[in-house]
């Protein structure tokens, strides 16, 4: 257990002091910190196993250095117990202090019953409804005070978001329409050409598209591109501190960041869907003539009295439903950010889920309110 006394300055020693015969004591000298025991640490925590069975004093006033991983060696040799006669430096008092009383062991988590967790739910719902519902009262009194005086509205960001949520996404929302379009036209002319019903190709696009498609594929792709942007923009201003800023000059959230996107993507959504549609059925009409050899004038003759105007009014209204739903949704998870990475992460992910989620109960409540509209 002596180590070579030339090595103390350098590496971590442990010896025996006092007179041969009398209870002595054993001294601690060099670094004990992670650099020097490294790889030394089963070989230097059986000496001081063995050195502690002899029940003596313990003098560390030789050490010079000691971080943590040096203090948990010794305090795993001595049986996690401080001796009883212990000469310490001042300065290394608070290592050994905070090591007497942590615990041995980390405390197993509660088991939780089979209820907990559909019970704990149940509370984050309606959590996120009574948040909700206060977002939506916010806006209500802002759109008042705004019809009162126009001259508030933030246009500038108004146009802003639709230039973003609209002219933006146009791209990737008309390369998706129109390979779905394609798609679900050649299926269906496959099916239409086996009972000798071709023509009927135009009314099944048509009604389809305008009415359900369209919108719907337009707001999905609008909640995953420009509603999770809008969560991200308000969450990073929550990290940054901005708007706690704003509320110390003043300045309501729901009025300066909120009501502006929703007024932007109710306005921008019906225009992409329009845009969308009219890609869909380019794609449609492109598989109609592949596989049913109809023309493309014949196609858009028959679209009018195929698909009635109504149709495209209930479409037009559910777009504009569904941009307002996916901005006020993307605002409320914004807003609900806490100021580190993690939570911005995990709020922009449940904002599009959530979007997404509330787009399809939407159109699905509109779908049964007016399913004797339009389709006679």
């Amino acid at each position: 257990m002596v180590a070579d006394p030339t090595r103390a300055a350098d590496s971590p020693t442990l010896r025996e002091q006092g007179d041969a015969g009398g209870p002595g004591v054993w001294a601690a000298n060099g670094p004990w910190t992670l650099k020097a025991i490294a790889g030394r640490f089963a070989a230097l925590e059986g000496e001081i196993a063995a050195a502690a069975g002899d029940a003596r004093g313990w003098d560390l006033s030789g050490i010079i250095a000691l971080d943590g991983a040096g203090a948990v060696l010794l305090w795993r040799g001595w049986g996690h117990r401080r001796p009883e006669a212990l000469t310490l430096r001042p300065e290394h008092e608070a290592i050994f202090g905070a090591l007497a009383t942590a615990p041995l062991s980390v405390p197993p988590r509660p088991r939780r019953g089979w209820l907990a967790v559909p019970w704990q739910a149940l509370l984050q719902t309606a959590d996120h409804a009574i948040e909700a519902t206060r977002l939506l009262g916010r806006l209500a009194l802002d759109a008042l005070r705004w019809a009162r005086v126009p001259r508030q509205i933030a246009w500038r960001e108004v146009s802003a978001n639709v230039y973003r949520a609209g002219p933006q996404s146009l791209p990737i929302t008309g390369l998706v329409g129109f390979l779905v379009g394609l798609t679900l036209s050649y299926l269906t002319s496959r099916q239409l050409k086996a009972f000798g019903a071709d023509a009927f190709v135009v009314n099944i696009l048509g009604i389809a598209v305008w009415r359900e498609l369209g919108p719907m594929l337009a707001a999905v792709l609008v909640a995953g591109r420009s509603g999770s942007a809008m969560t991200a923009q308000l969450g990073v201003m929550r990290v940054t501190q901005e708007l706690d800023a704003l509320s110390v000059m003043g300045i309501s959230h729901t009025a300066r960041l909120v009501l502006p996107k929703v007024l932007a993507l109710a306005l921008a959504l019906p225009l992409v869907t329009v845009w969308t549609s009219a890609m869909m059925l380019a794609g449609g009409m492109l598989a109609a003539k592949a596989e049913l050899g109809m023309d493309p004038l014949q196609f858009l003759n028959a679209l009018p009295a195929a698909v009635p105007v109504s149709n495209l009014a209930i479409g037009l209204g559910k777009a504009a439903g569904f941009g307002a739903l996916v901005a006020l949704v993307a605002c409320h998870f914004g807003l609900r950010v806490k100021p580190d990475t993690e939570s911005l992460a995990a709020g922009t992910t449940a904002s599009v889920v959530s979007s997404i989620t509330a787009v399809i109960m939407l159109d699905a409540a509109v779908a049964v309110m007016f399913s004797d509209v339009g389709l006679g």
